[in-house]
């Protein structure tokens, strides 16, 4: 479990890691195509702005000029006019407002630049903004009306720049302007911005982010089924290690009892006893043909490993055949077990090899008796369907856990809740139940819940 554990933590650790990388490295893309996006839109806002003014002789600002020269004047007078600090202070806003909403409203920047941006087969669909850096007004003296907190590092700096303009918040700068009158000093930045930017840069990104997603996606499943591999092996392992204890335990059992009867013969007082040599001669007997079972059992599974069934079929009338298997299993094994049977075969005939299917039936019904805590309940079900052949047995046993259930008809395998001496086994008995059902044609499956006791169907074709 521990390794187990250390294995998983490795792995996650891994992929984390890996998804990781990959995160920084599509956030590295995404800021390169981001940035180079915007400097694209930057040059070519440069390069709009200066067609503008070479081709139709304007900045795009001509109708705002005109109104504002036209409302300066007045505005002007009236503001000198004002002596009350309130007052003064609320006509400062009004004529701040004016001139920004004119300047928003009235200018043709925003259709000349998308119009310029169409002929080079750029996106036409901009929004624009309006930043006011600077606005005061002029009479025999001037009254700062607006002023920006960082107006002069910005003019400073404007003055100062050779390069492309700024870039601030995804919007691009695309100049700042100046308008100037006998009555007023305006000053103020145009910016634009794409409304389907993010977009665009997620176009461009996409294929690394797809490789990116790919390649995660990837190394998870091949974790996965590395980690499902490592598993399964584990778990092989681990039968193979509970086959050999188990096999040597069984093996251990009978040669210990003809091991002890060998040298029971060998005393003087047996010898002469002619009734002891034959219990004794009887019970090597016994053991050595337990033996020879086990040692055939081991011979059979690898030579059925090897090759496919040689079935030995013969038409039975399947009713008369399977109450022939209870009874006999009754007079033998099944001492002390409460049987009861329910059959609705309406007399069909199936093809069977009867010494196999013999064994089927006989090693579910040892299940039941051997993985019980309590007198033995077996209840035996048969009927027809469409599909054929219906059989149930049902127990009151131990029952099988879940987990167990995905394995208990693997070779070897034996459920944890058997796993005491009281049910020692080799773990093939039903290996042997769903071998020879699907040697007929048919399958086997289990219904079960600890401690609620183990319903095994099995179902075979139509003869």
């Amino acid at each position: 479990m521990k390794k187990k554990n250390t294995v998983l933590l490795a792995g996650t650790a891994s992929i984390i890691i890996l998804i990781t990388i990959q995160a920084l490295i599509v956030k590295g893309i995404w800021s390169q195509k981001d940035e180079l996006f915007s400097l694209r839109y930057q040059l070519r806002s440069q390069e709009a702005l200066g067609f503008i003014r070479r081709q139709y002789g304007t900045d795009g600002f001509d109708t705002v000029r005109m109104l504002l020269r036209k409302k300066s004047e007045q505005q002007c007078r009236e503001l000198f006019a004002i002596k009350d600090p309130e007052a003064l202070k609320a006509k400062k806003k009004e004529i701040y407002e004016y001139f920004k909403g004119v300047v928003t409203h009235e200018q043709d920047l925003s259709d000349l630049l998308a119009t310029a941006f169409a002929r080079r087969g750029l996106d036409r669909n901009l929004n624009f903004s309006v930043s006011v850096l600077y606005l005061e007004m002029i009479n025999k003296d001037t009254i700062p009306v607006y002023k920006n907190e960082a107006f002069t590092n910005r003019i400073q700096n404007r003055q100062q720049r050779t390069g492309p303009p700024e870039i601030s918040k995804g919007k691009i700068l695309v100049s700042v302007f100046k308008m100037e009158d006998n009555n007023s000093r305006f000053f103020f930045e145009y910016y634009i911005d794409f409304s389907d930017k993010r977009k665009q840069v997620l176009r461009e990104v996409f294929v690394y982010l797809g490789l990116s997603a790919f390649s995660i996606i990837v190394v998870v499943i091949i974790f996965m089924v590395a980690y499902k591999n490592l598993m399964e092996e584990r778990r092989l392992s681990n039968l193979k290690t509970d086959f050999i204890n188990n096999m040597t335990h069984e093996l251990k059992t009978p040669l210990s009892t003809i091991t002890v009867a060998g040298k029971t013969l060998e005393m003087p007082q047996v010898r002469s006893n002619e009734q002891k040599i034959l219990e004794t001669a009887k019970m090597i007997g016994k053991q050595s043909v337990h033996l020879n079972q086990l040692i055939n059992m081991i011979l059979e599974i690898s030579m059925w490993e090897r090759t496919q069934f040689e079935l030995d079929k013969k038409t039975v009338d399947i009713g008369e055949f399977l109450n022939d298997i209870v009874e006999s299993f009754k007079s033998g094994g099944g001492h002390g077990s409460t049987i009861m049977q329910k059959y609705n075969f309406n007399g069909a005939q199936v093809d069977l090899d009867t010494v196999y299917f013999t064994t089927l039936i006989n090693n579910l019904l040892s299940n039941a008796v051997k993985y019980s805590d309590k007198e033995p309940v077996i209840d035996i079900e048969g009927f027809t369907t469409d599909e054929g052949i219906c059989i149930r047995v049902a127990d009151n046993g131990i029952g099988i856990g879940k987990n167990d259930q995905k394995h208990i008809f693997d070779k070897f395998y034996r459920a944890s809740t058997g796993n005491i001496h009281k049910y020692k086994g080799l773990g093939l008995g039903l290996y042997y139940v769903k071998k020879i059902a699907e040697a007929h044609g048919g399958d086997v499956i289990v219904s079960s819940k600890p401690g609620k006791g183990s319903t095994f169907t099995i179902t075979l074709p139509n003869t």
